[in-house]
């Protein structure tokens, strides 16, 4: 018998209930993989309860975050958990092939793709005594692209209005997943004009001119770097952000860190103070910042330096087992400024492998 959208999804409503029962401490993104499902489907099993499902204006309540006060901004992806606390202030929106969105705070620091964010929702839960609020949003396959919690020290009334103002008509248990589409199949190297390609990279006059000449080149960014003049991109140890990082703390050395979602990047800037590795985690527990690495998850790691009008650039990428891009580490900078020498020096005691 073919079961209906609903009759599904008070199944899984039912399964998720015995599942946390059983394992009370368990994230909701393992919970959803362990189910077979995502975690905005897991939410909206909650709906009318702990979960109000949010209208798609995502922009218009993007530009109404800094009414929250202080909060605890989330980004993540499989490998890397980025969170920052802080309030959102200089927020822009704009249109670029497709809506896009700026926060520019001193403390919070996200580009934003709204054509990823599909489903938002406010979300209460239990946490110790008290109960943890947060505003959540969601890929089109039901994967979270950025959360936004809120802290003691946040404005509780304006979280309700906000809640209250961009609450969704529909409130069903039923949202439309649907998968990504495929990423494009990565061409075979002998297919790549590399000469080209090299000299494209050598004439570069911003980082951000890296992206449009992986496209004009047909080039993923990982088989980008495989390709670049070895003096530009060279592969290192899968440990040498643990390297960065501690030296980072050493030398007292602002650094700059993205992690993406796919829908965010989130950007610390500053120093790091406290390292920590657990239960196959590598942390930076500081008082604003978080950031916690999966280690197994890590299968590459590169040296990259890219040409500007301000001199070279050189960054930490590393990459998961799927040979995606998940975090990537700078020395601290503004446009206009060269690197500094104290980040070069670190970065050329990485060594090849």
């Amino acid at each position: 018998m073919i079961q209906s959208a609903s009759e599904k999804q008070s199944d899984l409503k039912k399964r998720w209930e015995r599942f946390r029962a059983g394992n009370p401490n368990v994230k909701i993104r393992e919970a959803a993989k362990a189910l077979g499902t995502s975690e905005a489907e897991l939410l909206v099993t909650e709906i009318g309860a702990s979960v109000v499902r949010l209208n798609d204006k995502f922009a218009e309540l993007l530009q109404e975050f800094h009414t929250l006060g202080q909060v605890m901004a989330l980004t993540r992806n499989d490998a890397i958990v980025h969170e920052r606390q802080g309030e959102f202030a200089n927020v822009e929106v704009f249109d670029a092939h497709g809506k896009m969105g700026l926060v520019l705070g001193e403390d919070i620091d996200l580009r934003i793709f709204f054509k990823n964010w599909h489903f938002g929702f406010a979300v209460t839960s239990e946490k110790g005594r008290g109960k943890l609020r947060s505003l959540q949003f969601f890929d089109i396959d039901g994967t979270a692209v950025h959360k936004v919690f809120l802290t003691a020290a946040s404005d509780l009334a304006a979280y309700e209005k906000l809640v209250g103002k961009y609450r969704s008509d529909d409130q069903n248990q039923v949202i439309a997943i649907s998968p990504k589409p495929a990423k494009p199949i990565e061409k075979a190297d002998a297919e790549i004009d590399v000469a080209g390609f090299q000299k494209a990279w050598a004439e570069m006059k911003d980082t951000h001119d890296f992206f449009g000449m992986t496209i004009k080149f047909g080039v993923s960014r990982s088989q980008a770097l495989r390709l670049a003049d070895k003096k530009m991109a060279f592969q290192v140890s899968t440990e040498s952000y643990q390297f960065v990082l501690e030296k980072s703390v050493q030398r007292q050395l602002p650094i700059m860190i993205f992690v993406s979602s796919g829908g965010v990047i989130q950007i610390h800037t500053g120093e790091v103070e406290n390292l920590t590795a657990a239960r196959g985690w590598y942390n930076v527990l500081d008082e604003k910042f978080n950031l916690h690495i999966k280690q197994e998850e890590i299968a590459s790691a590169w040296v990259v330096k890219k040409p500007t009008s301000d001199g070279i650039v050189s960054s930490l990428e590393i990459f998961d087992k799927a040979g995606e891009n998940v975090a990537l580490f700078f020395g601290k900078r503004k446009p206009g400024n060269p690197e500094k020498a104290e980040w070069r020096k670190l970065l050329a005691a990485v060594q090849p492998i």
